[in-house]
């Protein structure tokens, strides 16, 4: 089975550097083009609004879940194929696991990590096996990835990081995956 349908984690801000920007579009013209469905939180600002609105531009199918109390904060896109507004977070990213066949994580902040360590431990205690990317824009994940491989260095992890994520240096390195 290939990948139909990813999940990307990202934030609800641009970041300082213009290449988050960039890149994020690069991808989602990308997996539009390659008929992906993308699953993410809905909003329509920061690298998400970027990403969902790079896969529609390209006919891309986009599929929003966003908890009630972020409508306003994350700025609900208007224009995404299909809208889950759901009553909080947890709900949030367990519907959007269950949605995806893998996922991606792009620049961002607590917010994404939170979901990046959830998929990380679900996949660690054998809930999914879902392939996990790191598109590290910039070097952006360099020290996190440097941390986790400590972690596992010093005992911590029971699979080697290499097992759990793919780190993409460029959008473009998606293709050699799906």
């Amino acid at each position: 089975m290939g990948i139909k349908a990813i999940a990307v984690f990202c934030g609800s801000k641009e970041g300082n550097n213009p290449l988050y920007i960039s890149q994020t579009s690069e991808l989602g013209a990308i997996l539009a083009k390659k008929k992906i469905t993308l699953i993410y939180g809905a909003g329509n600002k920061g690298i998400m609004g970027t990403i969902a609105n790079a896969m529609l531009a390209n006919g891309g199918k986009v599929v929003g879940i966003i908890p009630t109390i972020l409508q306003q904060k994350e700025h609900l896109h208007m224009g995404i194929t299909e809208t889950h507004v759901v009553a909080n977070m947890h709900i949030r990213k367990q519907m959007i696991y269950e949605k995806a066949d893998a996922a991606i994580i792009l620049p961002g902040g607590y917010g994404t990590l939170d979901e990046l360590f959830e998929i990380l431990t679900w996949n660690a205690l054998e809930i999914h096996n879902k392939k996990i990317f790191f598109l590290n824009t910039n070097g952006f994940y360099d020290h996190l990835i440097a941390h986790i491989n400590t972690m596992y260095t010093e005992g911590f992890l029971y699979n080697h990081p290499i097992e759990q994520f793919t780190v993409l240096q460029q959008p473009s390195d998606v293709r050699g995956y799906f």
